[in-house]
């Protein structure tokens, strides 16, 4: 299983950023995707989940500035980050989610750093 996560770098403060995660080896249409972030001396957060369905689930930080979104034909979900703030400075991954009933399968990408220059 892969899941490689694109498109983050250096931008300023009221920009944006458009990160992509493209997935192998999972059956990317039953997965719910989700992106997280972790700064510096701080936990991993849920930042966006899209369920097998579309619906989607935002933290009311990002909520209006955020969207996540899939397309099961090409096995990747993206993260659409507009209106940036420098505490949006994390590394951002990428997770797929499976609910087999008995049990979950989670599986995360390598990261991808976001900076917010003031």
């Amino acid at each position: 299983v892969q899941l490689q996560a694109f498109g983050g770098g250096l931008v300023q403060a009221g920009g944006s950023l458009r990160l992509s995660c493209a997935a192998s080896g999972i059956i990317f249409s039953r997965n719910v995707m989700g992106w997280y972030r972790q700064a510096p001396g701080k936990q991993r957060d849920l930042v966006a989940a899209i369920t097998t369905d579309g619906s989607t689930n935002y933290p009311d930080s990002v909520k209006g500035r955020f969207t996540i979104s899939r397309d099961n034909a090409k096995n990747t979900v993206y993260l659409q980050m507009n209106s940036l703030k420098p505490e949006d400075t994390a590394i951002y991954y990428c997770n797929s989610h499976r609910n087999y009933g008995l049990g979950v399968k989670d599986y995360w990408g390598q990261g991808t750093l976001v900076t917010v220059s003031s």
